[in-house]
């Protein structure tokens, strides 16, 4: 992959100086001709994760296709806080599905391409957790399986926001939501439950996967460039903390993000053909309780008395993501 991780050490601030960077150097976001595919106007809470992993995304995406794209949406938060009947915040051929079917429609779009002749236009398919690792893992394994022509985008906010932030296949143990309380001699969502998304598009073998975070914009933006160099089925997962569903301040979604990968709770790799090819290494990763505190949903295990056995175990599994992805390092791994 050619892109080149950029760093900036500066203390107290999370700010990227793009006009320090030559104009080639320089992310989507910081172009003036950027497409603006999630515009102003939507209804997303302030500082919600999601709404800026989808503009990222498909403006990244949009620059890689030269503006020939067109987005099936699965019903969730995104597509409710973007298109308001009779209104929309999206500038891009884009298309409502169901719950769990927005693989399939995806599919059908780029097989009507296909029939056309049209090749250049490209196909994105976007949901969250809910509509992917539960309701439409369905559609999504046979999308993969087959290998149609279709990006699947996954933003992950672990759990259904929308309808009241209850809990899915993608929801951390111990978390507290609506429905796996955390009171009385109740501990949050159980151990042992859910599906690692990335790791079962992995097991298909497709053409490409990747993680990412909201946190690391250039990655971000160099993964779904290097998505659209594919062509087949290709899977981005994205990690987009929600400040209503996980109880943090709307100002420290980037924060919450960057500490999810720096943890280790959150690996950030990218592989082909199921086999894993480079990964985002941290210098030094930093206890689980820095990712914990700052977040309602896990309050409860800080309490007197604090829950240490949980928090022991949410640390063994960072612990165990920074073994299996060798994720320890000064530079990202080859």
């Amino acid at each position: 992959m050619a892109y080149q991780p950029i760093r900036f050490y500066q203390t107290g601030t999370f700010t990227v100086g793009n006009r320090l960077l030559p104009e080639g150097q320089r992310s989507v976001q910081a172009d003036v001709r950027r497409t603006n595919s999630l515009n102003s106007g939507h209804r997303a809470c302030q500082g919600c994760g999601e709404a800026l992993g989808a503009r990222y995304a498909l403006d990244a995406a949009m620059q890689a296709t030269g503006n020939r794209l067109i987005a099936a949406n699965a019903t969730g938060c995104l597509e409710v806080f973007s298109t308001p009947y009779p209104e929309t915040s999206w500038q891009i051929p884009w298309i409502h599905s169901l719950f769990g079917n927005a693989a399939a429609v995806a599919t059908g779009i780029a097989a009507a391409l296909r029939a056309r002749g049209q090749s250049d236009v490209r196909v994105v398919a976007q949901g969250g957790d809910g509509g992917t690792t539960d309701i439409g893992i369905g559609c999504l394994s046979g999308m993969f399986e087959r290998n149609d022509d279709v990006l699947y985008i996954c933003y992950d906010n672990e759990a259904y926001m929308n309808t009241g932030v209850q809990r899915s296949s993608a929801t951390p143990g111990a978390a507290r939501t609506a429905t796996t309380p955390a009171d009385g001699g109740a501990t949050g969502n159980a151990f042992g439950q859910g599906k690692d998304m990335p790791a079962i598009a992995l097991a298909h073998g497709i053409p490409y996967v990747a993680t990412a975070t909201v946190a690391e914009l250039r990655d971000l933006e160099a993964k779904v460039r290097r998505a659209m160099e594919f062509r087949g089925a290709r899977y981005i997962h994205i990690l987009v903390p929600c400040p209503l569903g996980w109880g943090h301040p709307s100002s420290a979604t980037i924060r919450v993000a960057r500490l999810a990968q720096e943890t280790g709770l959150f690996p950030v790799y990218e592989a082909e053909y199921g086999s894993v090819r480079r990964v985002s290494r941290i210098r030094r990763q930093l206890p689980v309780e820095d990712y914990l505190r700052g977040q309602q949903r896990f309050a409860h295990l800080f309490r007197d008395p604090p829950r240490t056995e949980l928090i022991a175990r949410i640390q063994a599994l960072a612990d165990h993501n920074i073994r299996r992805y060798a994720l320890l390092g000064e530079a990202d791994a080859p």
